[in-house]
């Protein structure tokens, strides 16, 4: 059974950066798509990035291309999300996700979720 355990998350000032680390147990992830999710209050689960396992190949939201940076460190069995130049919009609880296969943006789509680290930005 996959295991997904996110840390990482505090309360920031505007314009400081954050990395939030994943540690993922329970199977190989060979063949496995890797994503970060967030949840602000009151708002539906909304894609961040993902990246597959294997190729390493990433995708973006555009609310945060250009200052987010999905990675994986195979040895460790570990995902990360690096966030740079954080707004206040980008408060929320993040999730980090996993599923067999191919590339998708939707949260239906991931089987295996942790259990969330919340993101702060203050002004």
């Amino acid at each position: 059974q996959v295991q997904l355990v996110e840390s990482g998350g505090g309360s920031v000032q505007v314009g400081a950066s954050l990395r939030l680390s994943c540690a993922a147990s329970g199977r190989t992830f060979s063949g496995y798509t890797m994503g970060w999710f967030r949840q602000a209050p009151g708002k539906e689960r909304e894609f961040v990035a993902t990246i597959r396992w294997n190729s390493g190949t990433t995708s973006y939201a555009d609310s945060v291309k250009g200052r987010a940076t999905i990675s994986r460190d195979n040895a460790k069995n570990t995902v990360y999300l690096q966030i740079n130049s954080l707004k206040p919009e980008d408060t929320a609880v993040y999730y980090c996700a996993a599923k067999s296969g191919w590339y998708s943006a939707r949260p239906s789509d991931f089987g295996s979720w942790g259990q969330g680290t919340q993101v702060t930005v203050s002004s």
